[in-house]
């Protein structure tokens, strides 16, 4: 019995017949999902005279969407993307999958992609309100202190143009000598050394600022999700369906009282051999784009 159980007219028009009309499941065979990994894990792993006897099957549902978890964060392809436009308020906030992200960037007028880099210098403190003596003041139901809308921290990091650099070449020797900058410069921290602007991440609310240069800009947010969070993520490539058993099964076994330690130890090599192969054949590596890339240097290729 073939895997593939639909012509290639229902695989390119979809349910309604009609052409990219967004419910195609276009190269969806390159994965399996997580109802068919837990099934094949019962069918190969589960049973009299295998590995493991007995277990639960929502045992088996937990270490798999454990297991779909840890892949994602290090082994599967899961960085999503969000283009947003900056508004006025230049905050936007974490989408609703979001673990951490990868990268932030925001697009120029040739679609060119401009890395901006975290303001690890600063936060948004929670602004307490104080009296003209500088005493706190208290809420009168609960009496908990005031807090401000917004902090000074935060409403002096968003009104500065961070993008300001100051033209040192034009600098001349009078100013030098006037300002006694004779013999005094000695280089520029690399972390600042940017002109793309800076963000910083707050945790407590769980936005994203950016500094006054961003307002009616498109920023791209680039993260990693768990892969739990939706019901189409909880799908796995082919390539790492192996490493997911062998984090099932080895997940399972070091949980069970009594189980030989040898046991649990020969799975944990299997599982570090499995990862190690899907992140091999997840990185894509072709050997043809190596080669035009490794022609700009001054060395033969042979192939």
């Amino acid at each position: 019995m073939s895997l593939v159980n639909i012509n290639d007219e229902q695989y390119y028009l979809g349910p309604d017949g009609q052409w990219n009309s967004w419910d195609e499941e276009y190269g969806s065979y390159q994965f399996i999902s997580i109802d068919d990994i837990i099934n094949n894990f019962v069918i190969s792993y589960v049973g009299e005279d295998k590995i493991i006897s007995k277990i639960k099957r929502t045992d088996v549902q937990f270490h798999a969407m454990r297991g779909i978890q840890e892949l994602n964060y290090d082994t599967l392809p899961s960085v999503k993307s969000q283009e947003i436009e900056i508004g006025p308020t230049l905050n936007f906030v974490l989408p609703k999958d979001y673990v951490n992200y990868v990268k932030i960037t925001w697009v120029d007028s040739r679609g060119i992609e401009r890395i901006v880099y975290p303001a690890i210098k600063t936060s948004n403190p929670l602004p307490i309100l104080q009296d003209q003596n500088a005493e706190y003041l208290f809420d009168e139901q609960n009496r908990e202190n005031l807090l401000a809308e917004q902090s000074q921290t935060k409403t002096a990091f968003q009104s500065t143009n961070h993008n300001a650099q100051q033209n040192l070449d034009n600098i001349n020797n009078a100013d030098i000598l006037e300002n006694n900058h004779f013999g005094r410069r000695y280089g520029i921290s690399p972390e600042q050394a940017q002109a793309n602007g800076v963000f910083y991440i707050d945790p407590i609310t769980n936005i994203i600022n950016f500094d006054s240069s961003f307002v009616g800009k498109i920023v791209t947010l680039k993260y990693v999700s768990d892969g739990l969070a939706a019901d189409g993520d909880m799908n796995v490539h082919k390539f790492a369906e192996e490493a997911l058993y062998k984090y099932i099964a080895h997940a399972i076994l070091a949980t069970r009282a009594n189980t030989p330690e040898y046991l649990v130890l020969r799975f944990k090599k299997e599982l570090f051999a499995a990862k190690r192969n899907a992140k091999l054949r997840l990185s894509n590596i072709k050997i043809e784009e190596i080669t035009q890339v490794l022609r700009n240097k001054s060395k033969i290729i042979k192939h």
